[in-house]
């Protein structure tokens, strides 16, 4: 039996557990977050300033919402990161 993914799979069901222990507001905020942060993402795309999406991008937003659209773009455009 590999060990590899059975390791993983715990690891998974970890993750799981873990959120489905944390609070309803906290998750409700963090999809919040997450919507709002894709919609500027979508409405600057709309007016040209093209941020790069990936899933570091994504990850960013998706925590930070509005506030990660902004370091993502100061990344971008001021220091080349990303």
């Amino acid at each position: 039996m590999p060990i590899v993914p059975f390791i993983v799979g715990v690891i998974i069901l970890f993750v799981i557990l873990k959120v489905l222990s944390m609070p309803m507001k906290i998750i409700v905020k963090f999809l919040i977050n997450a919507l709002v942060g894709g919609i500027v993402i979508y409405v600057l795309d709309l007016f040209g300033v093209g941020l790069a999406l990936n899933w570091i991008t994504s990850l960013i937003v998706g925590f930070l919402g509005v506030p990660g659209v902004i370091i993502v773009a100061i990344l971008q455009f001021v220091l080349k990161v990303i």
